[in-house]
């Protein structure tokens, strides 16, 4: 394989990183937003003062999208130095797929977590520490993927 399709499949690696950590982001954070808009329409309902920190669980899957173009960038990195991408081109190629699944999944799920917490923080006032922790914990699930798909291609 000559050197410039070796390059470009490592680039396309991090491009499907970049692009699907940004997928997970984008419907984690539509169904985070979803169920902090029907929140806020309950306690406008009732009369109660709608609590803004509920943007916290809308933009809590947005990181994933920073942690795959934080990878795609090192992919980038690795595909520019011919040595480097004749060895991992196919690592990087699957590991840009595998870990933007993982961390777009994690976003995903993260959105689901985030729609509980606005819906019972709007409920009930109470419990936003122990709702952003359960987010915290979920996207560690991407920071893992981000580091051990990093270390997979480079040293």
């Amino acid at each position: 394989m000559d050197a410039a399709t070796i390059e470009a499949l490592g680039k396309a690696g991090g491009a499907a990183a970049l692009g699907l950590a940004a997928v997970g982001s984008s419907i984690g954070a539509g169904l985070a937003g979803a169920s902090a808009i029907g929140a806020w329409k309950k306690c406008f309902a009732q009369g109660k003062a709608a609590p803004f920190i509920l943007i916290t669980f809308i933009g809590a899957p947005l990181s994933q999208t920073i942690y795959g173009m934080i990878l795609m960038g090192w992919m980038v990195d690795v595909a520019k130095n011919s040595e480097l991408a004749a060895a991992n081109w196919a690592t990087m190629l699957i590991g840009g797929l595998c870990g933007g699944l993982g961390m777009g999944v994690s976003a995903w799920f993260q959105g689901y977590a985030g729609a509980a917490g606005a819906d019972a923080l709007a409920e009930t006032g109470q419990g936003f520490g122990n709702y952003l922790m359960t987010l915290g914990v979920i996207e560690t699930v991407a920071l893992f993927v981000l580091v051990f798909i990093r270390s997979s291609f480079m040293a």
